[in-house]
């Protein structure tokens, strides 16, 4: 009888943890920032687990500039303190990018000191297709990367014959 009722109050126990999970204001915000998502063509998201709208991947297929016909793929972490914290923003895909580090690591203002809490994952989705149409080399996160992309870029808009391999 006892064990019974022990079991009872684990599955109600259990039950209560993932309502709360569920219900909590990060789990809301981001159900309602995905109902309002409108994404561009160039994009597509991946929920490995649909149970866990915290967890996902962005797919950027830019169709214009230095990375046309790329394929690169993004993890996104979505923590309890969203929206007041940024979410947690990888690249997967190994690229030669001045803003994307060669650990996967993101150099977008939003994600870190410029986030606000009116910010959505819409917001960050722009952003990083807005960093593949338009790689920042003057706020490189990789500086390596960053000179050859903007010599390329200086050559390019001085003589329109000049080419380099980013081009």
């Amino acid at each position: 009888m006892i064990k019974l009722f022990s079991l009872k109050q684990q599955s109600k126990d259990g039950s209560t943890a993932q309502s709360s999970k569920k219900t909590s204001a990060a789990y809301l915000r981001i159900q309602k920032d995905l109902a309002d998502l409108n994404l561009p063509k160039t994009c597509q998201m991946d929920f490995p687990d649909p149970d866990d709208l915290l967890n996902f991947r962005l797919v950027i297929m830019p169709d214009e500039g230095f990375y046309r016909h790329g394929r690169f793929v993004f993890g996104f972490k979505v923590g309890q303190g969203y929206p007041h914290d940024a979410p947690k923003v990888k690249c997967e895909t190994q690229v030669y990018h001045p803003n994307i580090d060669l650990e996967g690591n993101v150099c977008l203002n939003i994600l870190r000191e410029d986030w606000k809490p009116v910010l959505t994952i819409s917001s960050v989705i722009y952003g990083l297709q807005f960093l593949f149409l338009e790689p920042n080399p003057d706020d490189p996160l990789n500086k390596g990367q960053s000179s050859p992309m903007y010599f390329c870029r200086q050559q390019v808009t001085h003589t329109e014959k000049t080419h380099c391999f980013l081009c």
